[in-house]
């Protein structure tokens, strides 16, 4: 018979401003195994925690119950303060009365009726709790980070720099992502390449890091401290350690019809390229869609011209296995698809043009060589019109409900380049709201208006349509109460920023969670803001939501210090609430082996003593160090030989029959 000790909190007024805490602690008093019952007003501060100490020594617990918050929050603080006072951590239970209960009721007599119930239920697998003890598995020491833009090359560095060795797996022939495409960064309008490059050269350089460029994650198999991941490495018909980057190549091509990325499409590539100028790593790759050579056998004239014999026309996809302790996801972003967005005109006019595309045609190294003209014609114009909030903040279905977060400040920042570069240009912005979340942005904004005279409008675009080979926008403006059409020769769209399409393939291979708009989601949004729930797993950059460069590079640099500190242990404790198997039960089917995640479940030939003969049987044998408790192979199990350590079958039903007695 279990010794249990019931401690409620009352969070404050959290959770006692509608559950009776006291009515809830007197209610479970004689339940049984219940010797102790209390209330307290903050039971995770350093008075509750010794009150609980105190109580297990003094009425000798074998186990207690904390109606509390989440035990997301707080079930490592009650089990380590178990620990110290002589009781198995494992022999603590949290009955979540404040998240499932009173936040979630205005009724206070439903509430504590509710409460009782939930602490109850506890007190039912308390009962059934065994004492565990946790293993150890050693911590390879060694990091993956899967994207190489700002995020993913901010996190490599720290990572490196702290000595622990690094892989940047990157799916593009070159590192740098979409902070490579910027011309210039606001609010402080400084070069972005002259800010990137460094770090990207700094990668190359740095012997502790290894670029994985035109690369893929496969398979992502283990668990924190041990994982296993399978990277594919296309072939890009070019050997990186022959190539010298001369660009011989790139000039003899005859096949120059392919839409280059890096510029947005907005120009030609040859069918061999290096996207651009300051690539990490400087090696041209071959685009076998538009390779003459590869689709007909014929051509073959960049491999001529190649001195260093780099051109390989017989490559294939690789394939790598390496081991890493902890991934850092940094996979970024992309603008919206604006084909939806028909009353724009974007795909029936050249000169209605998105915000990256505006970045390239300003970039010196852009299609136009840095000046502004008009994709149709190539005339300089006169009057742009800027549109924020396309597809951000959109309810309709066909953009996203979010705000995209760096719209109003880049589009404030284009109209500043623009005026001072072309002071004869005439510039609007219809807006919604300006947001400006960050330090010296409204500064930023104010420049725009009062000194380079940029003419915001509070409005809505209704129509954006050709007429005579002007762009007519059509709307309205709610300051003047009045409806404006403006006659422009060019058009930018402020399109929102979504993840970038391949995190959600990603977000399966790491089992991590992902929500409605396919953002990553962090354990925590205040306490845990950089970590995945998924153990050993960290989070960087857009993937998790939208966020400007210096937030980026924060949150880059904060997932390198969680990975320096998973990486300098050198063991981990494991978690002991693991599957095991009733040998006598178990038929050999393999049903839990198929399901296991984590690839910890083997099968042995076994003899066993049935019915008073000895049977040669096979069995399924649990990896303790490997597996992770996730139960899906005692829910599979026909026989139910399958169980959980901390969470048997028994336990469970245990919990669900209290329940059901209400």
């Amino acid at each position: 018979m279990q010794r249990i000790g019931v401690f409620i909190c009352w969070c404050g007024s959290n959770i006692a401003a509608t559950v009776d805490v006291e009515r809830v602690a007197d209610a479970v008093k004689k339940d049984q195994g219940v010797v102790y019952s209390a209330t307290y007003q903050y039971m995770c501060s350093e008075n509750g925690q010794q009150l609980i100490k105190n109580a297990i020594k003094e009425h000798s617990l074998t186990g207690i119950v904390v109606g509390s918050c989440s035990p997301r929050m707080h079930e490592a603080t009650f089990r380590k303060t178990a620990e110290a006072a002589g009781l198995n951590s494992y022999m603590v239970e949290i009955a979540n009365i404040r998240e499932h209960c009173s936040w979630i009721h205005k009724d206070r007599e439903e509430a504590t009726e509710k409460a009782i119930i939930l602490v109850r239920t506890a007190i039912a697998k308390v009962n059934l709790n065994a004492p565990l003890s946790a293993g150890e598995s050693p911590v390879i020491k060694r990091a993956l980070v899967i994207g190489g833009g700002i995020a993913g090359i901010q996190a490599a560095l720290d990572i490196a720099e702290a000595g622990f060795e690094v892989d940047i797996v990157e799916k593009n022939a070159t590192i740098g992502g979409r902070m490579a495409q910027i011309d210039k960064t606001f609010p402080t309008l400084d070069c972005s390449a002259c800010i990137l490059t460094p770090k990207m050269v700094d990668c190359a350089q740095n012997e502790k890091i290894d670029i994985l460029s035109y690369s893929e994650v496969e398979e992502v198999k283990g668990f924190v401290g041990n994982f296993s991941v399978k990277i594919k490495r296309k072939a890009r018909f070019v050997d990186e350690k022959k190539c010298t980057g001369c660009k011989l190549c790139m000039e003899k091509c005859p096949s120059k019809k392919g839409l280059d990325e890096f510029n947005m499409k907005l120009n030609k590539r040859p069918a061999i390229y290096i996207p651009f100028a300051q690539a990490i790593p400087n090696v041209a790759v071959i685009d076998p869609e538009q390779c003459i050579k590869l689709k007909t056998g014929k051509c073959g004239l960049c491999q001529k011209v190649c001195g260093a014999g780099a051109i390989d026309y017989t490559q294939k996809d690789e394939y790598i296995e390496r081991g890493y302790g902890a991934i850092v996801v940094a996979t970024g972003f992309k603008p919206i698809e604006l084909n939806a967005f028909n009353e724009f005109g974007y795909s029936e006019n050249q000169d209605v043009i998105t915000s990256l595309e505006l970045e390239r045609i300003m970039n010196a190294a852009g299609p136009t060589n840095g000046v502004l003209l008009r994709p149709s014609d190539g005339e300089h114009p006169k009057v742009i019109t800027f549109i924020q909030c396309v597809g951000s903040r959109d309810t309709s279905g066909c953009g996203k409900p979010y705000c995209s977060k760096i719209c109003c400040m880049y589009t404030a920042k284009h109209a500043m380049l623009i005026r001072e570069k072309y002071p004869d240009t005439e510039v609007h912005v219809f807006y919604i709201d300006v947001r400006t979340p960050g330090k010296n942005y409204d500064e930023f904004f104010r420049r725009a208006v009062e000194q380079y005279g940029v003419d915001y409008i509070k409005g809505m675009v209704g129509k954006v349509y050709n007429e005579n080979g002007k762009l007519m926008v059509q709307g309205s403006n709610l300051i003047d109460n009045e409806q404006v059409l403006i006659e422009s020769d060019l058009v930018v769209l402020a399109a929102a920023i979504e993840p970038e399409p391949s995190v959600r393939k990603i977000a399966t291979l790491l089992t991590a969670s992902i929500d409605t708009n396919n953002f990553l989601t962090e354990s925590h949004a205040k306490l845990r803001p950089v970590e995945s729930p998924t153990a050993g797993v960290y989070l960087a950059g857009v993937c998790q939501g939208p966020k400007d460069i210096p937030e980026t590079v924060s949150q880059a640099s904060a997932c390198a210090a969680k990975v320096i500190g998973l990486l300098v242990k050198d063991k981990l404790k494991t978690n002991p609430c693991v599957a095991s198997a009733n040998e006598t039960m178990c038929n050999g089917c393999s049903q839990c082996a198929s399901v296991c995640p984590y690839g910890a479940i083997t099968y042995v030939e076994k003899e066993l003593r049935v019915d008073g003969k000895t049977e040669l049987r096979r069995i399924a044998s649990v990896n303790p160090a490997v597996c992770q408790g996730c139960g899906a192979c005692t829910v599979t199990c026909p026989s139910g030989a399958m169980d959980l350590k901390g969470f048997s079958s028994k336990q469970i039903m245990s919990e669900v029959e209290e329940i059901c007695k209400r």
